[in-house]
């Protein structure tokens, strides 16, 4: 089972993250691999820092090929092996993310972005992509460190980020959009309504 969590930063998916695998491994005795993207492996670690923390100039198109290696090395050797043995996966951020940021905050053309991402990825996709959406403004104000390279874009770019994130969520029956204004324990209330189903499909998990 592939769970991804998705959001403008500053909506909790790190918290969320941890609380529904603590969930899965106490009520359901699943191995759960936690994975970030970009990261989890050396070249993706590597890749992030270059993505994130530098201030070198990079182009909406560059940025997506450097997403997309990372993201390809993750699948390879983290996602896929955890998934061939039974465990069950969730990732802070995958494919969904690049379409939006690069593509319907970015720019770039949607389609293109899916192609590409379908050949970095071996075709894989999540079984379910949980969005947490809140207010820009109210997340912005919930991160406690210096904003990265593509934070530090502005308010305008982060709110063409969640009208994507919820464009992509209307098409895109696999997406489930959950409330990240509530108090913690209600928004992981939600996200274990939205994984209950998922958990009837895989009954061997």
């Amino acid at each position: 089972m592939f769970i991804t969590l998705d959001g403008v930063d500053g909506t909790g998916k790190s918290t969320q993250i941890d609380l529904l695998a603590q969930w899965l491994r106490d009520q359901y005795s699943q191995k759960v691999v936690i994975c970030r993207d970009p990261g989890s492996t050396p070249l993706g670690e590597t890749v992030r820092e270059l993505l994130l923390a530098s201030d070198l100039p990079i182009h909406r198109r560059s940025e997506m090929f450097l997403f997309m290696t990372a993201r390809s090395q993750l699948v390879e050797e983290v996602i896929q092996p955890a998934l061939n043995t039974g465990k069950t996966v969730i990732c802070d951020r995958f494919l969904l993310a690049t379409v939006v940021y690069q593509g319907y905050a970015g720019g770039l053309e949607i389609d293109d972005i899916w192609q590409v991402g379908n050949v970095a990825t071996a075709g894989l996709k999540p079984d379910l992509t949980l969005l947490l959406d809140m207010p820009v403004e109210a997340a912005v104000k919930r991160i406690q460190r210096e904003p990265d390279r593509i934070e530090s874009q502005g308010t305008t770019y982060l709110e063409a980020v969640r009208q994507g994130f919820l464009r992509a969520a209307a098409e895109r029956p696999e997406v489930a959009v959950i409330d990240a204004a509530c108090e913690r324990q209600a928004v992981q209330a939600a996200i274990r309504h939205a994984v209950a189903p998922l958990l009837k499909r895989h009954p061997g998990l």
